[in-house]
Order: C-alpha cells, then sequence, then structure tokens
C-alpha cells in the first residue's frame, strides 16, 4: 500500500491546478498521432473538479456550433502541457451541471472583478510559467524529430 502512494506522489506535480471552477481555461493537451506529436488547445469552462491525489480529474464544457461539448481532463496527466486561465469565475457552487440546461448568455459565468481577480490571476500565470517550459520543450523535441526524418528521407533517396 505504500509503494502505490509513493508513486503516485512522484507523479503529483503542485503546479497543475492553477485555476477553479467557474473559471474559464485553454487546455493544452498533448495529442500523439502515429509518430508525430502536437499540442492541441480546449478552450471552456471548469464545470467540475473530482475525486483526489493522483486520481483528480476536472470537466471542461465548451459549445462548438451550437453543441455542448465536454471533456474530461485528469490533472496530473504528462499529457495536459498546461491549464491557462481566460477568465475568471464568480460561483458560489463546486460544481456547475446546471449550466448543461442553459442556452446563449444564461449559460454565462459572472466574470470576478477587482483586487480579488487581480491577486488570483498573478498567483495562477505564476505556475502557468513551468507549465511553459515545458510546452518549449515539447514543441522543440518535434521539431527535432522531424527534421531528422526529412534527413532521412532525403538519405534514402
Amino acid at each position: 500500500m505504500n509503494l502505490i502512494r509513493t508513486i503516485e506522489e512522484k507523479q503529483m506535480d503542485e503546479n497543475s491546478l492553477n485555476f477553479r471552477v467557474g473559471d474559464t481555461v485553454k487546455v493544452h493537451f498533448e495529442i500523439i498521432e502515429g509518430k508525430t506529436k502536437r499540442i492541441q488547445i480546449y478552450e471552456g469552462l471548469v464545470i467540475c473538479i473530482k475525486n483526489s491525489g493522483v486520481r483528480k480529474t476536472f470537466t471542461v464544457r465548451k459549445t462548438s456550433y451550437g453543441v455542448g461539448v465536454e471533456r474530461i481532463f485528469p490533472v496530473y496527466s504528462p499529457r495536459v502541457v498546461k491549464v491557462e486561465v481566460v477568465r475568471v469565475g464568480k460561483v458560489r457552487r463546486s460544481k456547475l451541471y446546471y449550466i448543461r440546461d442553459k442556452v446563449g448568455k444564461d449559460a454565462k459565468v459572472k466574470e470576478l472583478v477587482g483586487p480579488k481577480a487581480v491577486a488570483y490571476l498573478k498567483w495562477s500565470r505564476d505556475l502557468a510559467k513551468a507549465a511553459e517550459a515545458k510546452e518549449a520543450s515539447i514543441n522543440a523535441e518535434a521539431k527535432a524529430e522531424h527534421a531528422t526524418e526529412a534527413k532521412s528521407e532525403k538519405a534514402k533517396k
């Protein structure tokens, strides 16, 4: 039992959870298609944060072409490169499932303004700086792999 806990503690990153329920976020998610890697950005409203420890997940909801789309991301996944807070929401609930039934302006969450919002955004962006370095290394690695593949193809011809 202690062995599992020690492995889980190694995988947890303190800088991963830099947002709350009600925030509009951009999730930079690494996608591997065959040999290529790319980072896809998924922007939407955080409607819930579930579980604890390494198994912690968050659900992001967006409306795409008039259809509500939700995606669940693990907080401590190595594929989630960074989570960028776009807009700070002012909510009084921990789960915003009622947003699913709302349409148009009713589906919006009020924005938190003032000194509290400024302090929160500063804290969030400080945590996101570490994630930016990770994203840059993934992009550089992908470019290097692409360059070596191109050279090997030229050598075959």
